[in-house]
């Protein structure tokens, strides 16, 4: 038999149970309606082997690298009996999901409840507030220091008095280092050491916060200022995350912009992991204009799905749908702040203006991630729709499903997109978001209009980044439809 046919075989058997099993379970649920339980109480735990088909269903459609796997193809298994013995050899479904992926794939990701990953979607997740960046110590000894970027509003850190500069070096009293952080980092409340940093030398300074997650919605648009410089009016926007919940306010921001003449743009980007590719498209509008129509960027799937499914993005003067009216400023040369924590949808925008304006890029390498994602849950191909799941567990998984290229044919930049003026933050002086002496945003000031650079900038001493505040967001460096 061939796998083709032994997988039908397959569907419509799994599908004969889950209709039988959801009849059985609305009974089930009429009868205990009366003792008020859950129907969540009463549901049948999946197998691993469930979910484990779920994740093979999902790859073997979509996902981007599926000719790197041999056993993705559709003629690798001989019969079911193969099938079935192969998707039952893992017990773990994240050591099956991880075991198909392809070797140049960082950023697959798979949740085993849908819920928190929806919730990030929206811009919803738990954090104290305090977002910050994990660096080694200058003394090749491994510990690691951490140091406050910015500051969520309405969060705890910013109840307890947490500023961007700070920095610490433990939690619960134990030193950080790349072995411990994600572990130390996890709870839902800790306590940071605070330490001072001089450019030699981390000294524990004896104080300690203790810091609480809640839940939080992050608006993006973090900082949203217009500087008049030298008789030019100057932008200047930091945006933090492609979160479609907040296209409206950031068409509203450049409506400000636009209203007040803006003639040049800075663009923060530096501590923006991505997120939606549509709010990318929305960006790139707003700061061009003159481009809609033409393509913005194109897809790449795989051999099977490239002919249905990819299609090119292009520059649009409104909001999918018929929506608002894009507000943009019809610039000719944008100035754009990264670092290696620049990544997806951000760099998505960098490359994707690149071959019509000119972008001057100042920073760090950005990450190098080019690759588009959507949500898939346990549901028949090829929706894989929520409405349609099985009720049995909550996994879903954002697998790559394509990556993009610019209208020049520029991807596959694994390495970052390189700055037209490197430079990295002083760590030692990191300065105020917003405030033109920031030491970023006065370059590119200094770039715009020749203003020159704060006396107080010095050498910059780079340390090894080793990971961040964002690096357990479920969405962290994600581009997703």
């Amino acid at each position: 038999m061939s796998y083709f046919r032994g997988l039908q075989v397959h569907n419509k058997a799994v599908h004969h149970m889950k209709k039988k099993l959801l009849i059985a379970l609305l009974l089930v649920s009429v009868v205990f309606v009366s003792c008020f339980e859950d129907l969540d109480d009463n549901l049948r735990e999946a197998t691993s082997s469930e979910i484990n088909d779920f994740i093979y269903r999902g790859l073997n459609f979509f996902y981007l690298y599926k000719a790197d796997t041999p056993e993705l193809a559709d003629d690798y298994f001989a019969d079911e009996g193969e099938y079935q013995s192969f998707i039952n050899s893992y017990e773990n479904p994240q050591g099956f999901f991880d075991y198909l992926l392809g070797p140049q794939d960082l950023f697959s990701r798979l949740f085993d409840d849908y819920n928190d990953i929806e919730d990030a979607l929206s811009g919803i997740f738990m954090t104290n507030g305090m977002e910050f960046g994990l660096v080694f110590y200058p003394d090749a000894s491994q510990n690691v220091f951490g140091y406050v970027r910015y500051v969520l509003p309405g969060s705890d850190a910013e109840e307890k008095g947490i500023n961007r500069g700070m920095y610490f070096n433990t939690i619960d009293g134990i030193q950080i280092t790349e072995a411990n952080r994600l572990e130390l980092l996890e709870p839902d409340s800790y306590t940071i050491g605070l330490a001072t940093y001089d450019g030699e030398n981390v000294t524990p300074t004896g104080e300690d916060i203790t810091l609480n997650k809640e839940e939080l919605t992050e608006n993006p648009i973090y900082v949203n200022n217009v500087f008049e410089v030298n008789g030019q009016k100057i932008g200047y926007l930091m945006y933090n995350a492609f979160t479609s919940e907040f296209d409206s306010a950031l068409n509203a921001a450049f409506g400000n912009f636009k209203s007040q003449g803006v003639q040049h743009l800075v663009l923060d980007l530096r501590y923006n992991g991505g997120g939606s590719v549509r709010t990318s498209t929305y960006l790139a509008g707003m700061i061009t204009g003159q481009n809609t129509g033409s393509t913005y960027y194109t897809e790449t799937w795989n051999a099977d799905r490239q002919a249905q499914y990819a299609q090119d993005g292009v520059f649009l003067a409104n909001f999918e749908g018929g929506g608002e009216a894009i507000n943009s400023l019809n610039l000719e040369t944008v100035y754009v702040l990264t670092t290696n924590s620049t990544a997806s949808a951000s760099e998505l925008v960098i490359n994707g203006l690149n071959p019509y304006i000119n972008v001057v890029q100042i920073g760090e390498n950005t990450r190098g991630k080019f690759q588009a994602s959507f949500l898939l849950y346990d549901a028949p191909a090829p929706n894989f729709a929520k409405s349609q799941a099985n009720i049995n567990h909550r996994y879903a998984m954002l697998p790559l499903v394509f990556k993009t290229a610019n209208a020049n044919g520029n991807t596959d930049f694994f390495a970052g997109l390189v700055p037209n003026i490197i430079q990295g933050e002083d760590l030692t002086n990191l300065g105020v978001l917003g405030d033109q002496q920031e030491p970023l945003l006065a370059r590119a000031i200094s770039e715009i209009n020749g203003a020159p650079l704060p006396t107080t900038q010095g050498p910059i001493i780079n340390l090894e980044q080793v990971g961040d505040s964002k690096s357990s967001h479920p969405l962290n460096e994600l581009m997703y439809r």
